[in-house]
Protein backbone atom coordinates (compact mmCIF):
# COMPACT_ATOMS: atom_id res chain seq x y z
CA UNK A 1 0.00 0.00 0.00
CA UNK A 2 0.73 4.10 -0.37
CA UNK A 3 3.66 4.85 2.01
CA UNK A 4 4.50 1.71 3.64
CA UNK A 5 6.18 3.88 6.11
CA UNK A 6 3.22 4.10 8.12
CA UNK A 7 1.96 1.50 10.94
CA UNK A 8 -1.14 -0.44 10.89
CA UNK A 9 -2.86 1.62 12.86
CA UNK A 10 -1.50 5.19 11.90
CA UNK A 11 -3.31 3.60 8.37
CA UNK A 12 -6.26 2.65 9.59
CA UNK A 13 -6.53 6.38 11.38
CA UNK A 14 -6.05 7.80 8.01
CA UNK A 15 -8.69 5.59 6.79
CA UNK A 16 -11.47 6.98 9.11
CA UNK A 17 -10.97 10.94 7.36
CA UNK A 18 -13.42 11.87 5.13
CA UNK A 19 -11.03 13.97 2.28
CA UNK A 20 -13.78 16.20 1.35
CA UNK A 21 -14.98 16.85 4.32
CA UNK A 22 -11.67 17.28 5.98
CA UNK A 23 -12.59 15.54 9.33
CA UNK A 24 -13.32 11.96 10.49
CA UNK A 25 -16.19 10.72 9.87
CA UNK A 26 -15.97 6.81 10.64
CA UNK A 27 -17.28 5.05 13.87
CA UNK A 28 -17.36 6.23 17.14
CA UNK A 29 -15.15 3.10 17.84
CA UNK A 30 -12.60 4.25 16.02
CA UNK A 31 -10.41 4.19 18.59
CA UNK A 32 -10.89 0.37 19.22
CA UNK A 33 -10.23 -0.11 15.22
CA UNK A 34 -6.98 1.21 15.82
CA UNK A 35 -5.62 -0.37 18.77
CA UNK A 36 -6.82 -3.52 16.95
CA UNK A 37 -4.50 -2.48 14.30
CA UNK A 38 -1.76 -1.93 16.80
CA UNK A 39 -2.06 -5.43 18.28
CA UNK A 40 -2.07 -6.95 15.00
CA UNK A 41 1.22 -5.18 13.86
CA UNK A 42 2.70 -6.24 17.38
CA UNK A 43 1.33 -9.88 16.75
CA UNK A 44 2.85 -10.15 13.52
CA UNK A 45 6.01 -8.79 14.69
CA UNK A 46 6.49 -11.53 16.82
CA UNK A 47 6.17 -9.27 19.97
CA UNK A 48 3.03 -10.10 21.34
CA UNK A 49 2.89 -14.06 21.25
CA UNK A 50 -0.69 -16.09 22.35
CA UNK A 51 -0.28 -18.01 26.01
CA UNK A 52 -3.85 -19.66 26.18
CA UNK A 53 -5.45 -16.90 25.06
CA UNK A 54 -3.87 -14.01 26.55
CA UNK A 55 -2.11 -11.68 24.90
CA UNK A 56 2.13 -11.92 26.31
CA UNK A 57 4.87 -9.85 25.18
CA UNK A 58 7.70 -12.25 23.70
CA UNK A 59 10.45 -10.41 25.74
CA UNK A 60 11.30 -7.94 27.99
CA UNK A 61 13.12 -5.73 26.11
CA UNK A 62 12.27 -5.57 22.14
CA UNK A 63 11.06 -2.56 20.66
CA UNK A 64 9.80 -1.63 16.87
CA UNK A 65 11.19 2.13 16.97
CA UNK A 66 7.22 3.40 16.64
CA UNK A 67 6.62 5.55 19.76
CA UNK A 68 2.67 4.23 19.15
CA UNK A 69 3.04 0.55 19.04
CA UNK A 70 5.99 0.71 21.60
CA UNK A 71 4.10 2.70 24.03
CA UNK A 72 1.08 -0.25 23.66
CA UNK A 73 4.08 -2.85 24.28
CA UNK A 74 4.73 -0.76 27.07
CA UNK A 75 1.47 -1.02 28.50
CA UNK A 76 1.09 -4.49 27.83
CA UNK A 77 3.90 -5.46 29.91
CA UNK A 78 3.21 -3.08 32.82
CA UNK A 79 -0.30 -4.51 33.36
CA UNK A 80 -1.97 -7.43 34.64
CA UNK A 81 -2.51 -10.14 32.00
CA UNK A 82 -5.38 -9.98 29.82
CA UNK A 83 -7.01 -11.57 26.70
CA UNK A 84 -6.60 -9.94 23.04
CA UNK A 85 -10.39 -9.34 23.09
CA UNK A 86 -10.17 -7.00 26.37
CA UNK A 87 -6.67 -5.08 25.09
CA UNK A 88 -8.86 -4.09 21.80
CA UNK A 89 -11.33 -1.90 23.87
CA UNK A 90 -8.95 -1.56 27.05
CA UNK A 91 -7.78 2.16 27.26
CA UNK A 92 -7.95 2.38 23.75
CA UNK A 93 -7.82 6.25 23.58
CA UNK A 94 -4.53 6.43 24.49
CA UNK A 95 -3.33 4.54 21.59
CA UNK A 96 -5.52 6.39 19.89
CA UNK A 97 -4.21 9.62 20.74
CA UNK A 98 -0.86 8.53 20.33
CA UNK A 99 -1.70 8.16 16.65
CA UNK A 100 -2.79 11.64 16.27
CA UNK A 101 0.18 13.03 17.96
CA UNK A 102 2.38 10.97 15.89
CA UNK A 103 0.32 12.10 12.40
CA UNK A 104 0.64 15.73 13.85
CA UNK A 105 4.58 15.85 14.12
CA UNK A 106 5.09 13.70 10.97
CA UNK A 107 3.13 16.07 9.14
CA UNK A 108 -0.04 13.67 8.19
CA UNK A 109 -2.21 16.20 10.36
CA UNK A 110 -2.35 20.04 11.33
CA UNK A 111 -3.29 20.42 15.00
CA UNK A 112 -5.08 24.22 14.72
CA UNK A 113 -5.78 26.07 18.11
CA UNK A 114 -9.67 27.68 18.52
CA UNK A 115 -11.83 28.64 20.96
CA UNK A 116 -15.01 26.57 22.15
CA UNK A 117 -17.89 29.13 22.77
CA UNK A 118 -15.35 31.98 22.19
CA UNK A 119 -13.92 30.90 25.54
CA UNK A 120 -12.43 27.67 26.29
CA UNK A 121 -8.98 26.89 24.48
CA UNK A 122 -9.13 23.96 22.25
CA UNK A 123 -6.84 22.31 19.30
CA UNK A 124 -8.72 20.60 16.46
CA UNK A 125 -6.57 18.42 14.39
CA UNK A 126 -7.18 18.60 10.22
CA UNK A 127 -5.69 16.26 7.52
CA UNK A 128 -3.45 18.07 5.98
CA UNK A 129 -2.25 15.53 3.19
CA UNK A 130 -5.60 14.31 1.22
CA UNK A 131 -3.75 12.69 -1.25
CA UNK A 132 -1.93 10.22 0.86
CA UNK A 133 -5.64 9.50 2.22
CA UNK A 134 -7.10 9.41 -1.24
CA UNK A 135 -4.14 6.70 -2.53
CA UNK A 136 -4.86 4.30 0.51
CA UNK A 137 -8.27 4.31 -0.04
CA UNK A 138 -8.19 3.59 -3.53
CA UNK A 139 -5.48 0.80 -2.62
CA UNK A 140 -7.52 -0.39 -0.27
CA UNK A 141 -10.76 -0.98 -2.57
CA UNK A 142 -8.42 -2.48 -5.01
CA UNK A 143 -7.42 -4.77 -2.62
CA UNK A 144 -10.84 -5.92 -1.40
CA UNK A 145 -12.55 -6.28 -4.36
CA UNK A 146 -9.70 -7.61 -6.22
CA UNK A 147 -8.33 -8.71 -8.88
CA UNK A 148 -5.15 -9.29 -6.99
CA UNK A 149 -5.62 -12.84 -5.52
CA UNK A 150 -5.21 -12.93 -2.00
CA UNK A 151 -2.42 -14.98 -1.59
CA UNK A 152 -0.56 -12.02 -3.06
CA UNK A 153 -1.45 -9.59 -0.88
CA UNK A 154 1.03 -8.69 2.20
CA UNK A 155 0.27 -9.97 5.56
CA UNK A 156 0.10 -6.18 7.17
CA UNK A 157 -2.06 -4.89 3.59
CA UNK A 158 -4.58 -7.65 4.07
CA UNK A 159 -4.19 -7.18 7.72
CA UNK A 160 -5.21 -2.75 7.42
CA UNK A 161 -8.03 -3.53 4.59
CA UNK A 162 -9.87 -6.66 6.75
CA UNK A 163 -9.75 -4.20 9.66
CA UNK A 164 -10.84 -1.20 7.43
CA UNK A 165 -13.11 -3.39 6.04
CA UNK A 166 -15.24 -4.38 9.01
CA UNK A 167 -15.49 -0.75 10.30
CA UNK A 168 -16.79 0.55 6.45
CA UNK A 169 -14.34 2.56 5.87
CA UNK A 170 -12.03 1.18 2.73
CA UNK A 171 -15.21 1.86 0.30
CA UNK A 172 -17.72 4.57 -1.37
CA UNK A 173 -20.95 2.34 -0.57
CA UNK A 174 -20.41 0.69 2.67
CA UNK A 175 -23.21 -1.24 3.79
CA UNK A 176 -23.67 -2.67 0.32
CA UNK A 177 -19.80 -3.45 -0.05
CA UNK A 178 -19.70 -5.07 3.20
CA UNK A 179 -22.09 -7.63 2.92
CA UNK A 180 -20.82 -8.27 -1.01
CA UNK A 181 -17.35 -8.53 -0.37
CA UNK A 182 -18.09 -10.65 3.49
CA UNK A 183 -15.93 -13.61 1.91
CA UNK A 184 -12.94 -11.36 0.42
CA UNK A 185 -12.65 -10.10 4.11
CA UNK A 186 -12.52 -13.22 5.45
CA UNK A 187 -10.04 -14.49 3.42
CA UNK A 188 -7.81 -11.24 3.83
CA UNK A 189 -8.30 -12.15 7.63
CA UNK A 190 -6.95 -15.78 7.09
CA UNK A 191 -4.01 -13.86 5.81
CA UNK A 192 -3.00 -11.66 7.82
CA UNK A 193 -2.24 -14.42 9.71
CA UNK A 194 -0.55 -16.47 7.53
CA UNK A 195 2.90 -16.86 8.86
CA UNK A 196 1.96 -19.02 11.62
CA UNK A 197 -1.57 -20.86 13.08
CA UNK A 198 -0.96 -19.35 16.28
CA UNK A 199 -0.98 -15.63 14.54
CA UNK A 200 -4.03 -16.95 12.55
CA UNK A 201 -5.40 -17.21 15.95
CA UNK A 202 -4.58 -14.15 17.14
CA UNK A 203 -5.63 -12.13 14.10
CA UNK A 204 -8.79 -13.94 14.25
CA UNK A 205 -9.72 -12.85 17.90
CA UNK A 206 -8.78 -9.05 17.61
CA UNK A 207 -11.42 -8.99 14.50
CA UNK A 208 -13.66 -10.45 16.19
CA UNK A 209 -13.47 -8.15 18.93
CA UNK A 210 -13.38 -5.42 16.53
CA UNK A 211 -16.70 -6.68 15.34
CA UNK A 212 -18.34 -6.79 18.76
CA UNK A 213 -17.08 -3.44 19.59
CA UNK A 214 -18.07 -1.80 16.01
CA UNK A 215 -21.55 -3.01 16.82
CA UNK A 216 -22.51 -3.09 20.59
CA UNK A 217 -24.65 -0.44 21.96
CA UNK A 218 -22.27 2.80 22.96
CA UNK A 219 -23.43 2.66 26.99
CA UNK A 220 -22.62 -0.49 27.08
CA UNK A 221 -18.71 -0.28 26.02
CA UNK A 222 -16.09 0.87 27.37
CA UNK A 223 -12.64 1.99 26.82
Amino acid sequence: MPDGSLSLPARLYLLAWDTDRNEVTATARLHHLVRAGALTELAQRGLLVDEDGIATPADMDSLTGDAVLDGLLELVRESRPHRWRTWVTLHARVTLDAVREQLTAEGYLRAEKKRVLGVFPSVEHVLAQPAVVDALREEARQILEGPVPVAEVSARDAAVVALAATAELSTPEPGKDRKRHHARVAELTERSGAAAPALRKIVTEVHTAVTASLTAVPAATGD
